[in-house]
């Protein structure tokens, strides 16, 4: 059994249909409201801030993936991520079930240094430090011998169906609306950005290689970055027609925040967006050579074709 833990987001939905696909037909899936994506998939519903039903929904699973999401806000992730962590630790050290730990960049410093799996943890923000918390809680509890256990970091989605993110928010879904782009912060720096069917691959693969364990890998990436000028010349090649498009400074973000709340939730985050983001992910190609990665324009093309 493989377990599923925060089953409804993109990530959730794409690494189950990878494990249905390649590596196993027993999968439970856990969230609030879970629902099957194959017929043979076993729904648990369960709050993972409880520890006796976190417990519960990982007893008898070989592997456990924590993919949990919650939305942009910082005092609900620092009063639940934390509590969900702990417990799932627990949970699995309690049940010898191997911890699969989707993670993101928000701890990483917003600088055009290269990030590589041994970037140091310097976050700029609340939501970035509650994501410092969780995995150095996760790297502890894997230095103590306590449970077997990996972490998958990937940047910023860009994909199909329910795919969150600024990119896909302000430049994809608005293009596929017939509406004007609109940029964060800058359009001439390289972007690092995941496909999300990608993203659910390798974690998958990661999950189900025993050598991967013990360890955080930066999951892989199209290497030919691209800046927003140049994803959204691609968009007019594949949509065959004239996109402008207009850069939101930062300004436009601290002003906004006042009066709406999301837009002051990702202030944080835009220090990202001023410089290159270079996102390496060597080591997983050179472990893993044969995997198929999605080109930007693959995915774009996905996306608005």
């Amino acid at each position: 059994m493989q377990t599923v833990l925060g089953a409804n987001g993109p990530i959730g939905e794409e690494l189950t249909r990878e494990l249905y696909r390649a590596f196993t037909r027993e999968i439970r899936l856990v969230g609030r409201e879970p629902a099957k994506i194959h017929e043979t998939d076993q729904l648990v519903k369960a709050d993972l801030t409880d520890p006796e039903a976190t417990a519960r929904a990982v007893e008898g699973s070989e592997v456990a993936y924590l993919t949990v999401g919650l939305p942009m806000d910082a005092q609900l992730w620092e009063r639940k991520f934390p509590v969900m962590m702990r417990n799932v630790i627990d949970a699995c050290a309690a049940h010898g079930t191997r911890l699969v730990f989707f993670d993101n960049t928000y701890m990483y410093p917003g600088t055009t240094t290269p990030q590589t799996e041994s970037t140091g943890f310097e976050p700029n923000g609340r939501k970035g430090r509650v994501r410092a918390r969780i995995a150095t809680m996760l790297l502890d509890a894997m230095s103590a011998g306590s449970l077997d256990a990996v972490i998958c970091r990937a940047p910023e989605f860009y994909g199909p169906g329910r795919t969150k993110s600024l990119t896909n928010s302000l430049v994809f879904a608005r293009i596929k609306a017939g509406k004007r782009p609109l940029v964060p912060v800058g359009a001439k720096t390289a972007r690092s950005l995941i496909w999300t069917p990608d993203a659910g691959r390798a974690t998958a693969l990661i999950g189900n290689t025993p050598g991967a364990y013990g360890q955080t890998w930066h999951l892989p990436v199209d290497p030919h970055r691209r800046t927003y000028a140049e994803i959204i010349e691609v968009a007019e090649e594949v949509t065959g027609r004239r996109i402008g498009y207009t850069v939101l400074p930062l300004a436009a973000f601290t002003i906004g925040g006042r009066f709406i709340g999301p837009l002051g939730e990702v202030r944080e985050l835009l220090p990202r967006y001023r410089g290159d983001n270079l996102f390496e992910t060597a080591k997983f190609t050179e472990r893993f050579p044969e995997f198929p990665v999605t080109s930007l324009r693959e995915g774009i093309t996905d996306i608005l074709g």
